[in-house]
């Protein structure tokens, strides 16, 4: 199917740097260009979302000229989260965060939002690795609850 949704999460946008491979390949690129501890930080969370959950499946959604390497997604029976990088910060965005308990507090950014919740890490941070792996399973029970 050419649908341009498909083709985006397959990497085959037609984006002008011609960037093509899997979703994973697109997310090691996009970990490889950024260089420096926002790529490390990204890596590191990737490895904790597919240790709380193997059957995680990776896209790379919203490719455009201004982005061209798009944004890394995490999905199991709908987005988990996603994985957007900016110059002061990694920003794990959780689609139903605000549906989700966090005790211990992980998420700090977008908290006031009806659904997402979002975890800012910028440089030197450190995120409490089994709470995140909790959310992250809570964020996939959620969405195959009912399925």
């Amino acid at each position: 199917m050419g649908t341009a949704r498909n083709t985006e999460e397959i990497g085959e946008s037609g984006a002008e740097d011609g960037n093509r491979g899997t979703p994973a390949e697109l997310i090691d690129a996009k970990i490889a260009g950024l260089g420096d501890w926002r790529g490390e930080t990204l890596a590191r969370m990737r490895a904790l979302i597919k240790q709380a959950e193997p059957d995680v499946v990776e896209s790379v959604k919203w490719r455009k000229p201004s982005n061209p390497a798009g944004v890394p997604v995490w999905e199991h029976a709908g987005i988990v989260c996603t994985g957007e990088t900016y110059k002061d910060k990694v920003k794990l965005t959780f689609a139903k965060g605000a549906a989700l308990d966090d005790p211990s507090g992980v998420f700090n950014a977008s908290l006031d939002g009806k659904a997402r919740r979002a975890i800012d890490l910028r440089e030197g941070d450190t995120v409490d690795e089994t709470a995140f792996k909790g959310l992250v399973r809570a964020a996939v029970a959620l969405n195959t609850k009912g399925k």
